[in-house]
């Protein structure tokens, strides 16, 4: 009897392994079919029925493409010409992304290319430009939800111009390992900054205590992301090179922010050209919470991004929020207050913190989420 797959990622298919899984069974009916190379599997596509199945970039030879069409299969050929990938399955490596960079340097790299691919499309005002960028989100974000299922995910956001080398940075660092110890899969906006010092830490986790202090030292020679961005990743690329068994924590970055390199130390990145489904989907993964950073704009719009849904409830219930710096959230940037106005009385201020330093963090989630 053919197989007849069940609704959501298991009609999915997006490794040649899971190909074979599936073709043993006896049927492609159904099936969605992501960016898999199917030049040599031309035997089972030709004896396999695939009525309804859909193939989104997956190469395959003559005969059989024009059999699984002939069939009522929806074939959307693989576009060679692009720097990504649109119809991809599976999320982003650092290495990936940051590929050729010790022979050509950053600019050759994919993900300058997709930058300046983004630059030139958003640009002509092309339709067709434009339905790329939103097919490969959406399979980004599907790719996303398939590797966070079943995961507690904690957010941490601040901003991208903190400096490798400093006590804020170390700070944030030591957060990212404390809350990966924890059990917690830690998510950033993948960027520079406070970003990568969480990313950097949930890497450190499962290392000795010790790794974190000698990879910050390490880090500390190349500051900041300008004027070279060749040289901040090749130090981030030195560390993993050095201690290669780190930990994983997921990093959801930009093209709209093409100035802004993402993290080698996030080991699954979600890479947007639209920086709204990305931020929205950053914060709409944290289930077990948001931690904030001292930032800038970006992160008091992710603040009120945040605390939008946990006030109307349109998520479910209110998530737990953490902010860190009491002198910048209430002088400098004083969101806090704002916020706190908007929680009383309703089921997101016992959900809501305030507190000064990063140590305070872990326990102020804990007690939060226990409300």
């Amino acid at each position: 009897m053919a197989h007849t797959p069940r609704h959501g990622h298991d009609r999915e298919i997006e490794t040649l392994q899971e190909f074979d899984e599936v073709a043993a069974r006896g049927s492609l009916v159904g099936y969605r079919l992501q960016s898999v190379d199917l030049t040599d599997r031309s035997g089972a596509l030709l004896a396999l029925p695939s009525t309804g199945a859909v193939f989104l970039g997956c190469r395959m030879q003559p005969d059989a493409a024009a059999k699984v069409r002939a069939e009522g299969a929806l074939v959307f050929p693989p576009l060679p010409d692009l720097p990504f990938d649109p119809y991809r399955g599976l999320l982003y490596s650092p290495d990936e992304l940051f590929a050729g960079l010790a022979e050509h340097g950053y600019e050759r790299t994919p993900d300058a290319l997709a930058y300046a691919w983004f630059q030139r499309t958003k640009a002509d005002g092309d339709v067709f430009g434009s339905m790329l960028r939103a097919v490969h989100d959406d399979a980004v974000s599907d790719a996303l939800d398939e590797h966070l299922a079943g995961a507690r995910v904690v957010g941490v956001m601040g901003g991208h111009a903190m400096a490798r080398g400093t006590d804020a940075y170390q700070g944030a660092a030591r957060l990212g390992r404390s809350l990966a110890r924890a059990g917690l899969t830690v998510a950033t906006g993948g960027g520079p900054g406070a970003m990568e010092a969480a990313n950097l830490g949930a890497y450190t986790a499962p290392l000795d205590d010790a790794v974190l202090d000698e990879a910050l030292l390490l880090l500390g020679k190349e500051p900041s992301f300008v004027p070279s961005v060749g040289d901040w990743a090749r130090a981030a690329f030195e560390v993993r090179s050095r201690w290669p068994e780190g930990g994983a924590s997921v990093g959801i970055p930009t093209w709209f922010y093409g100035h802004e390199p993402p993290n080698a130390f996030a080991s699954h990145i979600a890479k947007y050209f639209a920086n709204a489904t990305r931020e929205d989907g950053l914060l709409a993964r944290c289930n077990a919470g948001v931690v904030f950073l001292p930032g800038a704009a970006g992160t008091v719009q992710e603040i009120f991004d945040n605390a939008t849904p946990n006030y109307y409830e349109s998520r479910g219930e209110p998530t737990p929020m953490v902010l860190v710096d009491r002198a910048h959230w209430t002088e400098r940037l004083p969101a806090w207050p704002l916020l706190r106005s908007l929680a009383a009385g309703r089921s997101m201020e016992p959900r809501i913190a305030l507190v000064d330093s990063v140590a305070e963090v872990p326990e102020a989630l804990r007690r939060l989420g226990a409300r």
